[in-house]
């Protein structure tokens, strides 16, 4: 009796565990702020959400007014991957997310990169690195 109890105490607090890693593995993780010559407000935000992984700029991230900036990120093994334009057609909008490809095992740090000018115009990195 005394070890079915134990049994049942140890499968929940077991449950609860892996509940709370779980939920806390699907927090959105948050960059420090961007810095450089174009893109120095706001932050960027990493997330799950239905099993894909996302990345989103704040709101007080100003999309830099230059020919094509575009997401780029940084793994932690230092490869530099390029993904969306911020800017969509003239005149249709922002692209103030976009989803991480599965090639990209880890993110460290989120560039603004302009592709016509081959320039970095900011950057921001998180903590450690994310997946």
């Amino acid at each position: 009796m005394k070890l079915n109890r134990m049994l049942s105490v140890f499968t929940l607090v077991a449950a609860l565990v892996t509940a709370s890693v779980s939920f806390a593995g699907n927090a959105p993780q948050t960059t420090s702020k961007f810095e450089g010559p174009k893109a120095n407000t706001g932050t960027a935000m990493f997330s799950v959400e239905n099993g894909k992984r996302i990345l989103r700029v704040s709101a007080d991230f100003k999309v830099p007014d230059t020919p094509a900036p575009t997401w780029r990120v940084i793994d932690s093994k230092g490869n530099i991957y390029t993904l969306d334009a911020f800017k969509v057609k003239a005149g249709s909008g922002e692209k103030r997310e976009v989803m991480v490809p599965a090639y990209v095992r880890d993110i460290v740090k989120v560039q603004v990169y302009c592709a016509w000018a081959e320039v970095i115009l900011g950057q921001a990195g998180f903590d450690s690195p994310v997946s």
